[in-house]
């Protein structure tokens, strides 16, 4: 990455930007996949996943390698607040103001992200979905997911390996589909977004609530985990999940 720092609207406006379009697309890949999926195969529940899992796991690598240079590309509201959480305070490192920002800009492209995918695929723009998800393997689910995740992220940051970031998540958020009873979620922002799709990528309200409040505990359990393994890890916190000029507009 260059140092030249970004001044202006601009260190607000594209990083901003990045996020919104970037969880956008990320939840349409997610639900678009789903809806294409379940039209595909009706009556093959596993090869539905396989397929759903898939296009994610390719988007969302995808996604980093596009929005990442620009904001860091996180997509995912438990990600930019642990990047603030292990940032060191003092003016230095990623503002409690960006991550309100960030996690403005996530939920409202998830939300558009979600009635993308619906339009595209000729169903009503605004729905809500009924699909039940509220167990406690779906939560344990969740807080596996989310851990694993955050561990994932910054512990990449920290080794000197960001570059890997977009295949390791894109891989990782793909095992997981398999390897959790929750088909991660692991993101607050994406889960709102599938409120707003009653298909088989969808979460009923009250699950979506249920979800993050476990993906809340699970950031909060990666956080312990990253300063545990990484007791430094405050030093490049604010790069991740990649480098981008946002890390330099702010000391961090």
């Amino acid at each position: 990455m260059s140092g030249v720092k970004p001044s202006g609207l601009a260190a607000w406006s594209r990083p901003l930007l990045a996020e919104l379009i970037g969880t956008a697309l990320l939840v349409t890949v997610v639900v678009g996949s789903g809806i294409a999926a379940a039209r595909l195969s009706p009556s093959d529940g596993g090869l539905q996943l396989l397929e759903n899992s898939t296009a994610t796991a390719f988007g969302l690598a995808v996604l980093i390698l596009v929005f990442g240079p620009i904001s860091g590309g996180h997509f995912n509201p438990v990600i930019s607040a642990v990047d603030w959480l292990l940032t060191p305070r003092r003016g230095k490192g990623v503002s409690a103001a960006r991550v309100a920002a960030y996690t403005a800009v996530q939920l409202v492209g998830a939300i558009l992200g979600a009635l993308l995918a619906n339009i595209m695929f000729d169903l009503p723009a605004m729905q809500t979905s009924g699909k039940d998800r509220i167990s406690l393997g779906h939560g344990l689910g969740e807080l596996v997911a989310t851990a694993g995740l955050v561990l994932l992220v910054f512990a990449l940051a920290r080794t000197g390996r960001a570059a890997l970031s977009a295949a390791a998540i894109g891989a990782y958020i793909g095992a997981a589909y398999w390897f959790t009873s929750s088909t991660s979620f692991a993101n607050p922002a994406v889960t709102v977004g599938r409120i707003f799709s009653d298909t088989f990528a969808g979460i009923a309200p009250t699950s979506a609530v249920f979800f993050i409040a476990a993906q809340i505990v699970g950031g909060l359990v990666g956080l312990g985990l990253v300063r545990f393994f990484f007791p430094d890890a405050a030093v490049t916190a604010g790069r991740a999940v990649v480098p981008h000029p946002n890390h330099l507009s702010e000391g961090s």
